[in-house]
């Protein structure tokens, strides 16, 4: 059963290859042993997940399974799931157990999928390593001394070890397609709104998107298609109704228009990544393809942008974790040694320092002068990004200018972290769907992301699954046993 997609799980559960507890059980023997030398899981529903497998092979049976049904996933712990804890990797949430279901979670749950458990995660999703997490860092799979990248580095890092069949994360500013990079899956990230945010534990309100990370592009959008829609209960969820991919279908690359911002040409890049992009590029124009540079300008400010924009949002959203409202409650003498105590205790440093960049860039005298902004240069950079596509069907990047480094070696340097998201912030600006492929020319992962037009996430797919066939797909990582050489 090793290395099931979610294609090929619905497949065999139909056709009784084995049933749903039997690959669950799986799972949970692999979580067990490998688990302890990535610390991907932050929690583990043993007993649960296994009567919903039941359940699961019962519908099998009787001929009335859904179209998940009985797959397992896993779920980035900044999404709730009722009745069990939700910690976002924060110390401040350590004892908070949801009293509501995620929407993207319910729709995988009524699709049939049954959730193996949580994922670690740099705390509300700040960081690009999963160090920042109060749990302890999790390890990249493919090599133990490595990050997974971050914040979705735990989803990523369960998925590369098949450690479950797939797993949801969230993108802020590459939180998807980075650790996708780093641990050599499929990170996809829809366009915004596409997925609702209602249930995520908010870091930035007009930048977060859940999607997949998976083992092929098929299963992303098979995923996709089972999260994405309107809800009511999000107020930036879109309306437009979500169209199927057509990943099935044979798609030709010749003929295909792919465009690589200029702007990206002059970041520093690891000649590694350099050289497996390259390699990329050549492919697509030997299968007829044309790949040619496209202009936009205002590209080169979206780093600026993404962390004016965010920090504020930061301080906004964190400020509710007071000990009163949320968050673990610290004894102290009065009210404000309270929220005192419980914020310096229950924060960890890369979300003070982003709560206090935040309170600056919104205080008064700067929020217009910063935020607002930050805001006004958002909407032209989206602007030149859908001009820029009306010429191409999808613009061309590595993901991260690095493979994945060693484990604590950008921990205390938090700027040349943040460099890590200069490829993927711009479709979190611009509001772009945009997804992440593993290439196979480098001994460590390396990521190979496209873009593409707002809301033609499905195209994306397509066309992502056209590029996955030339590249090749993602491979299992070889885990090493925590104490086995």
């Amino acid at each position: 059963m090793k290395w099931q997609t979610v294609a090929g799980a619905r497949a065999g559960l139909t056709q009784k290859s084995f049933s749903s507890l039997e690959l669950v059980d799986f799972y949970l023997e692999r979580i067990t042993t490998l688990d302890p030398s990535i610390n991907s899981f932050l929690l583990v529903r043993r007993e649960q997940v296994q009567e919903e497998a039941r359940i699961a092979d019962e519908r099998i049976q009787k001929g009335n399974a859904r179209p998940l049904e009985g797959i397992p996933f896993a779920i980035k712990d900044n999404m709730t799931l009722k009745g069990e804890l939700t910690t976002a990797g924060s110390n401040i949430l350590k004892e908070y157990s949801a009293v509501y279901t995620a929407t993207s979670v319910q729709r995988l749950h009524d699709a049939g999928a049954i959730f193996l458990g949580k994922t670690n995660m740099d705390e509300f999703a700040m960081g690009s390593s999963t160090e920042h997490s109060a749990f302890g860092s999790t390890k990249n799979p493919h090599d133990l001394t490595r990050v997974p990248g971050g914040s979705s580095g735990g989803s990523a890092a369960a998925v590369a070890a098949d450690l479950c069949a797939a797993a949801l994360g969230s993108d802020t500013g590459g939180s998807i397609r980075q650790p996708a990079s780093f641990c050599g899956v499929v990170g996809f990230k829809p366009t915004y709104g596409r997925v609702s945010r209602f249930g995520l534990i908010a870091m930035s309100s007009l930048l977060d998107q859940i999607g997949p990370l998976t083992k092929t592009v098929e299963d992303a959008a098979i995923v996709y298609e089972a999260i994405a829609g309107e809800d009511p209960r999000d107020a930036t969820s879109a309306t437009k109704k979500v169209a199927k991919s057509h990943i099935k279908t044979k798609t030709f690359l010749k003929g295909k228009r792919f465009g690589i911002p200029k702007s990206f040409l002059g970041y520093e890049i690891d000649s590694s990544v350099q050289s497996a992009f390259d390699q990329a590029v050549t492919g697509l124009r030997a299968a007829g393809a044309e790949v040619q540079e496209v202009d936009i300008p205002l590209s080169k400010y979206s780093l600026a942008v993404y962390y004016v924009m965010v920090t504020s949002e930061i301080a906004s959203n964190l400020a509710r974790y007071d000990s009163i409202r949320y968050g673990t409650r610290v004894a102290a003498d009065d009210l404000l040694g309270q929220y005192i105590a419980a914020r310096t205790t229950g924060f960890g440093e890369e979300a003070k320092r982003r709560i206090l960049l935040g309170t600056f860039t919104l205080s008064k005298g700067y929020r217009d002068k910063y935020y607002k902004q930050a805001l006004a240069v958002k909407e032209a950079i989206g602007a030149q990004f859908d001009e820029a596509l009306s010429q191409v069907d999808a613009l061309l990047s590595p993901t991260s200018p690095t493979p994945p480094f060693a484990l604590g070696e950008k921990f205390e340097d938090p700027l040349t972290m943040y460099l890590s998201d200069l490829f993927t912030v711009s479709s979190n600006i611009a509001n772009l769907p945009a997804i992440s492929l593993p290439l196979s020319y480098t001994r460590v992962p390396v990521g190979f992301q496209l873009m593409g037009k707002r809301f033609g996430d499905a195209d994306l797919l397509t066309l992502a699954s056209a590029c996955e066939d030339l590249f090749g797909k993602a491979t299992p990582a070889q885990v090493k046993e925590e104490g086995k050489g």
